[in-house]
Formats: C-alpha cells, sequence, structure tokens
C-alpha cells in the first residue's frame, strides 16, 4: 500500500471531491461513518465524550457524535473553538449535531476538564494529521492535557493530536495518549515510529474510499506493505524444476556456543525454498548441525571454535554470514577476507554487523545485490546514535543509495530501505518476537530468497513480511510471552502457504 505525506493528502482529498464527483461535506460523511462503525464494532454499548477542534477533523468528530447518538450511545461533545471560527464542513455539523439530543458545549477561552466515568470512551477529534507546529500553551493544551488526566479510554480520530505526521514525540509534548488511533485512508508515517508508540496505541486504517485514481497519480517513497504487495513478487515454482533450480547458498555462522544461531537460520533457509544450503561452521558445532538440520551439508572450518578460513564463494549463488558469529580476530580477518573476495550478494547480521562497525570502510564495498540487517543497537554502531527515527531513516537512506545495498532497520513496522530511494514499512509481526534467535530466522529467510534469485529489495520485503506472518501465527498458537524463535521457523509453512494460495 503506497502511503504519503500528511501534505500530499489534501492533494488526493481535493482530487476525489473533483473527479468522483463527491461534495467535500459528503466526503466527510463518508469518513465518519466508517470511523462510527469502527467505534461501535469495538465499543459497543458504551458512551462517549467527544472533543472536537474547529477544522475538519473536528467535523469528524461532530458527525461520528451524532452517528453514535442515532446508533442508541450516550454521546456528550465539546467543540473547541478559540479562534470563534470553525471550517465550513466543520460548521454545518455543529449544526446538524445541534438537531440532535446530544448536550453539545462551545469552548472558545477557559477549559476545565469535566468529569467522566472510566466507562466513557473519549474520542479525540481535535486536530488529525493537519496539525503544522507543536502544541505547547493554551486551550487546546488544556484539553489534551485533561484528556490525558482521565481514566477513559481514548479513540483517536486518524492522529493523536499533538503528534505530527512525519515527526517524533520529544517526550514532553502535549499530545493525546491515545489507547487505539483510527487513521483515514493511509497509515501516517509518525504512527509506525516506535518512540511514538506511547500515544498512538493500537492503529488500524479505515478505508473512506479516496479515488484510487488521484492515489496512482501522485508519487511517493512510502509503501506500507500487505498481503496484496507480496503475492506479486513471488517467483514461480515450475512443475519440472530441480533442486539446482532453486539455487546454492552458503550461511557462514556459529561459533562455540553458539550453534543455536546457525541451526536457526539453516532451518529458516530450508523452510524459504532454497535448493541447497551448506553450513560452513567451527568444528565444534557440527554434531549439534548434523543432527538438528540433516537436508543441510557443512563445511568445517580449521579452526575448532569459530570461524577463520578462507571460503570460496564462487559456487554459491548468495551468501549469509553472522549469526553467533562471534567477533574474535579470526573472525574478523575471515569476514573482511569474504567481504573482498565474494561476488554475489550477502546478507549481513549480528557480529557481522559489529565487526563492519569497527571496519566502516567495508561498508561501502559488499557486493552489489547485498541487505544488511540491523536491528536498533547494530544500527547505531554502524552509523551513529539518532535521537529519532526520522533521523535513522535519513542515516539508513543516505548509506542505501550511495552504497547500493538494501538495509533492514528491525523492529516494530520493521522498514525496509531500498538502494532507489524507497521505504517499505512491514505490517506483519508482533511484540513476542522479540526473543533471541528471532533475527537470525529472518537472516535464513533472506538468504533463501536472494539464492533463489530474488532482487535484494523484493528479498527483503517479502523475507520480513513472511517473517512477521509466520511470527503472528506462533502468537496465535502459543501466545506472544512463550514465543521462541523456533515457534516462528515451525510456522513458516503455514505463511508460506497462505501467500501461495490463488
Amino acid at each position: 500500500m503506497k502511503f504519503f505525506p500528511t501534505s500530499a493528502i489534501r492533494e488526493i482529498d481535493a482530487y476525489t471531491i473533483e473527479h468522483e464527483p463527491v461534495a467535500s461535506i459528503d466526503l466527510l460523511e463518508r469518513a465518519a461513518r466508517v470511523l462510527s462503525m469502527a467505534i461501535l464494532d469495538r465499543y459497543a454499548g458504551r458512551s462517549f465524550a467527544v472533543f472536537a477542534g474547529a477544522g475538519n477533523n473536528g467535523g469528524d468528530g461532530l458527525a461520528v457524535a451524532r452517528m453514535l447518538h442515532n446508533a442508541g450511545c450516550g454521546v456528550q461533545a465539546w467543540v473547541i473553538n478559540p479562534k470563534g471560527k470553525l471550517s465550513p464542513d466543520c460548521a454545518v455539523n455543529l449544526i446538524r449535531l445541534q438537531e440532535t439530543a446530544v448536550m453539545v458545549v462551545e469552548v472558545c477561552d477557559a477549559f476545565s476538564m469535566p468529569s467522566l466515568g472510566s466507562d466513557t470512551i473519549i474520542v479525540d477529534a481535535l486536530f488529525g494529521s493537519g496539525l503544522n507546529k507543536p502544541v505547547t500553551k493554551g486551550v487546546y493544551a488544556d484539553v489534551i492535557q485533561g484528556i490525558n488526566s482521565s481514566p477513559c479510554e481514548v479513540v483517536a480520530i486518524d492522529m493523536p493530536s499533538g503528534l505530527m505526521g512525519e515527526n517524533s514525540a520529544s517526550g514532553n509534548d502535549t499530545i493525546v495518549k491515545a489507547s487505539v488511533t483510527f487513521t483515514l485512508q493511509f497509515p501516517k508515517m509518525s504512527l509506525l515510529f516506535p518512540e511514538n508508540a506511547p500515544y498512538v496505541g493500537d492503529f488500524s486504517i479505515l478505508d473512506i474510499g479516496l479515488s484510487q485514481e488521484g492515489i496512482g497519480k501522485l508519487a511517493s517513497n512510502l509503501s506500507f506493505t500487505d498481503e496484496k504487495d507480496i503475492k506479486p513478487l513471488l517467483r514461480p515454482r515450475p512443475g519440472h524444476s530441480h533442486k539446482g533450480d532453486f539455487g546454492r547458498a552458503l550461511l557462514v555462522a556459529g561459533s562455540r556456543g553458539m550453534a543455536g544461531a546457525s541451526v536457526l537460520a539453516a532451518r529458516a533457509a530450508m523452510r524459504s525454498g532454497v535448493g541447497l544450503l551448506t553450513l560452513h561452521i567451527p568444528e565444534c558445532n557440527n554434531v549439534i548441525v548434523q543432527s538438528s538440520v540433516p537436508e543441510v551439508m557443512t563445511s568445517i572450518d580449521s579452526n575448532g571454535a569459530c570461524f577463520s578460513d578462507f571460503v570460496d564463494t564462487s559456487r554459491y549463488d548468495a551468501v549469509a554470514v553472522g549469526p553467533g558469529l562471534g567477533q574474535s580476530a579470526d573472525s574478523e580477518r575471515a569476514l573482511l577476507h569474504l567481504i573482498e573476495d565474494c561476488r554475489v550478494p550477502m546478507v549481513l547480521d549480528a557480529d557481522a554487523l559489529n565487526i563492519l562497525a569497527r571496519n566502516p570502510e567495508y561498508l561501502h564495498r559488499l557486493p552489489a545485490g547485498s541487505v544488511i540487517t540491523p536491528h536498533p543497537g547494530e544500527f547505531a554502531r554502524l552509523f551513529g546514535y539518532s535521537d529519532n527515527t526520522s533521523d535513522k531513516l535519513q542515516k539508513a537512506l543516505s548509506y542505501a543509495v550511495s552504497s547500493g545495498v538494501t538495509v533492514v532497520l528491525k523492529g516494530a513496522y520493521t522498514v525496509i530501505i531500498a538502494p532507489d530511494g524507497d521505504l517499505y514499512f512491514n505490517s506483519t509481526g508482533n511484540p513476542g518476537m522479540a526473543t533471541g534467535g528471532s533475527g537470525d530466522v529472518l537472516t535464513g529467510i533472506v538468504l533463501s530468497l536472494l539464492a533463489q534469485g530474488y532482487a535484494a529489495a523484493d528479498a527483503a520485503r517479502v523475507g520480513v513480511y513472511v517473517h512477521g506472518l509466520a511470527g503472528d501465527c506462533a502468537a496465535k498458537e502459543n501466545g506472544k510471552t512463550s514465543l521462541v524463535a523456533g515457534d516462528i521457523i515451525d510456522c513458516l509453512p503455514q505463511a508460506w502457504k497462505t501467500l501461495e494460495r490463488v
């Protein structure tokens, strides 16, 4: 799903109004109908307190208040209007709401938070995605602080008020802390940033029927990857194929005490369709690997405890290195030699990235079509500390474009940054996957896809999506608390089967 900076969404609204055609007030009514249905689906039988601003987000809130009232809910509404001027659509919806039995209070200066029962649901419709500067003082700040001090659950319409579309909260900003955010038509970038999670809560995207033609005409480098995006990327497996048709992969992984990482990555690669996998490991891990992953071939390092040898990569279609590797001097020398010699796409993760952080000049020597998969700590070691996600993305984008390497910035809504400047936020996955070995599983999946001939960005997008989809399956079966990396591998067949369905 392509999405846009908030400044561009107004263009799509305008295109929809002109070309559908539909009146602005009717488009707002359509959005409010979708919003009220989503709210009722989640909070049937509850009472509501709506806090509406003076713009069109406020108009959405007032229309929602009317619809909730018409559905039989108890509703109260406050219209925050310090300048004494409402947008035309907001003004119309205020009149419509005043024609019902809903209590409506208009606030023009001082605000005092009403006493609300803890079972009341607050609907935040102050600003939406149109805010372009922080809320620091005044009546709107008083309302936001009042909402945050109440014991009620909060539903934010489009955006938690006070949060801007592409910015990170500073920690002391005046921003509504929503329990749920129902965002309209598209995700907004700041909703996907981990530092903004305390304000966003759970979020859902509601389709309000903006013009698909208008969306298609507007360029954007932002995508929120869903199943419809992934299925067309999948490569077919022809009926007369043999194992050589699906790639030969080399995985360099493991050290003394870290055999598990190599096993997890190898199992994930085999469960993701690679034809042949060779695992280069130290002698100390050979028995474990041979008994745990009988489908792989092993290449034994001369060092009994860690990676140290020159490895000929000329026979392989892709190489991954890093899971459980360790950071010994021998492994560092061997990795740098491997990078110099390799002519096929590589996946670098874990200790391979930590070694690269000590040898940053090698970041621009990786083979064409390579992928790096840092978690936040590894990313900071590679590219320096960042105060916020926006800064991280700029650093990752600069590196990807200059080096030709695809960056997978792991976390909630993992971001794939492609060398062409496109950013793909992933929609699958859950907090249960924040567990040791989960990254090793992802490395194995991406290695498998590269070896099968997927382009680097496609391998990363498909791999991250499938990894998260399998994690969601595992969470359904085992719960998030008890989820372990092996559960993700066990659910890979179901994840791939889901995508393979016609």
